[in-house]
Parts: structure tokens; sequence; C-alpha cells
């Protein structure tokens, strides 16, 4: 799988250097500087340069994306310079094409990270008949906090403050806290925002798969439960003798357990609450029973099209937002935070206010 994900990585790569180069020549002043306009040259060697000396200054990841952006946009705003030319049977003067795409593709990111670092408020209300102890339960989800990406510490503990005024009796965390580009300042920021939180029902857990692929479960085991945060692994707590609360170890965890195991000896008159890091075992859900499944892990599909390729390759049940099958409902973040690309084109960033309401 590694070798795969590095043949589309190069492949990417390849592509928009090869599309960019051979595009940059068509503006006037560079074939000044370039007389022969031969591709590959010296205008390639400059490109290349450029975008190495930016890896330094930001990560191969973010590069990638702005300039498979730029290449595709150029190539979409040079097909429509075609059409427009030939409808208007001339030819244009300057390459008009080249600045279009070079700002649109400024534009379309800019709304990218704005969206990124901006964080919504987004909420949901579902009901049940079954008896709650009391009127509602409001529970608030974090996920992917990815600290470090386009959340620091401090900037964290600020949205903690604004959940603390929502007044929540549940906070999950689900999954995907760090990942290898946090730091350990960051870390002590976050960590104490939480343990600053005040609850009804307690402050909850799940690990997500970059926890796992990073091997952060130790250091995160140690340093949440000194900040009297629950973790749940495959476990279940009964909160206010009326809910319960499940949490699933992640699907890249070798040793997880089904619904069906972890659901065998629950007293199904009683609202079941699943939190499970990645949303792709909807079927298993639904048939055990469950009142309300809650995901993160997609990011909202982060950058666009690439949630819809997760959707059609089966690796997620679903991107975005509510979905209702049977009794079973589920709901997914896109995420407070995201995975080293500090833009976001598919998504919002959120956290998510679930208000469950007996009927």
């Amino acid at each position: 799988m590694f070798y795969v994900f590095l043949g589309i990585f190069l492949l990417i790569w390849f592509f928009s250097f090869i599309v960019i180069a051979f595009r940059i020549r068509k503006f006037k002043f560079i074939q000044c500087i370039n007389p022969k306009n031969a591709p590959l040259t010296t205008i390639a060697l400059v490109l290349l340069i450029f975008f190495s000396i930016w890896t330094k200054l930001v990560n191969i990841y973010t590069v990638t994306v702005i300039i498979l952006h730029l290449a595709v946009i150029w190539l979409i705003c040079d097909f429509v310079a075609f059409i427009i030319k030939k409808l208007r049977k001339e030819d244009f003067k300057r390459y008009y094409a080249g600045g279009f795409a070079i700002l649109l593709t400024v534009i379309y990111l800019s709304f990218g990270w704005f969206f990124a670092h901006h964080i919504y408020r987004t909420d949901y209300t579902v009901y049940t008949s079954k008896n709650l102890g009391r009127k509602s339960i409001r529970v608030v989800e974090i996920a992917d906090v990815h600290l470090g990406a386009t959340l620091n510490g401090d900037e964290f503990a600020k949205e903690t403050e604004k959940i603390q005024k929502l007044n929540p009796d549940i906070v999950i965390i689900a999954g995907d806290f760090v990942d290898n580009d946090s730091k350990k300042s960051d870390f002590k920021n976050a960590y104490k925002a939480l343990d600053e939180l005040k609850t009804t029902y307690g402050v909850y857990y799940i690990y997500g798969n970059h926890d796992e692929s990073f091997g952060f479960t130790h250091k995160l085991r140690k340093e949440l439960q000194k900040y009297n945060i629950k973790i749940l692994e495959d476990e279940k707590v009964l909160i206010n003798n009326s809910l319960y609360l499940i949490g699933r170890n992640d699907k890249s965890y070798k040793s997880r357990k089904d619904m069906q195991t972890l659901t065998a000896d629950l007293d199904k008159s009683k609202y079941m609450l699943v939190a499970d890091h990645q949303p792709n075992d909807y079927k298993a859900q639904e048939k055990s029973g469950v009142d309300l499944v809650i995901s993160g892990h997609t990011h909202g599909g982060h950058m666009f099209p690439a949630g819809y390729i997760g959707l059609i390759s089966g690796a997620n049940d679903k991107i975005y937002g509510l979905e209702k099958r049977n009794n079973t409902t589920f709901i997914v973040s896109s995420g407070i935070s995201g995975w080293a690309i500090p833009f976001k084109t598919g998504a919002i960033s959120e956290f998510v206010v679930i208000d469950i309401k007996q009927k």
C-alpha cells in the first residue's frame, strides 16, 4: 500500500510539474528570459528550485496540493480559452488563460485556508422514546484535532472555552487528537484545556487511525489519564443509568471487537450511543440496534473530491452530516482541524453539538 501511495504521489508531482512548466513559458516576459521557448529548461529548473525551497518552509503535502490545483485549474482555463478563441475566430494577444489560472488558484485555496482555520459550531437534535432520566442530554463531539496542523494548543483552549459556555453533559474526543506534527507545548495546553472542562458526566476519548499509525496510544493513555479523561477501548459505560456510551477501538486495531460482541450484554431498552472514529461499519451498527453513532476521520472530504473517492471506494460509508437508517442515526463530523494540509475545499472545520431529547 505504501508503494502504491508513493507511486500516485510521484505521478501527481510529475503531471503537475509538466503542465505548469509547459504553460508558464507562454507568458511573454518568460519568453524574453528564454527566447528559444524550450520546455523543461530554465523555467522548469526555476520551478523545481522554487518548490524545493517551499517544501522546506511548509510540507510536501501542502506543496503537492497547491501545484496539483494550479495544474488542473490551468488546464481548465486553457480549455475554456480554446473554446472562446474558436467562437471569436481570433487569437488572444496575451496569455490571459495563464493569468486567470493563477488568480483562480489563489482565490480557491484562500477560501480553503479560511474554512480550515475558521471553526464553526454545528448543531443536531435527535429524538428518542427511551427514558433518558431527564428531558435531554447534550453531547459535544470534537473529532480530528490533529494538534499543530491548523490548531495549536492555545487555539484549541479557546475552542474549549466556547464549548464550556454550551454546558455540555458529555464531551467525546473522537480520535486523532494528535499526529506526527504535534508539539509538546501544544499537548500541555490542550490537555489542560480538556481537564478544565466542566461537564455533567465527563470527558471521553476514543482512538483514531493516527493514534495507532504513529504510535501515540501509549503516550496518549498516560497523559489523558493524568488529566482525568476517560479512554474507551472497545468498552462501554452506563451514564445516568439510562445511556450507554460505547467507545470503539479504531478499525486499524487488529484486536477490535465487533458490534455484536460489544452490545451482546446491554439492556436494549436503554439509549445506546457509539463513538467510532471511522464511519465504515454502518451495516453492523444498524443491525446491532444502537441508537446513535458518531464519527470523524473523513474531515468532511477535506480536499474536494477526495471524500467522494473514499465513498465510492468503500473506505467510508458516509462523508459528512446526518443519516438515519431504520432506528439508528449516524453523524459524521468534518473535524475541528485536519491532517497536514492547511486547506479545506470540501468541508468546514467544526465541533458538533448533539442534543438527545426524550419525546
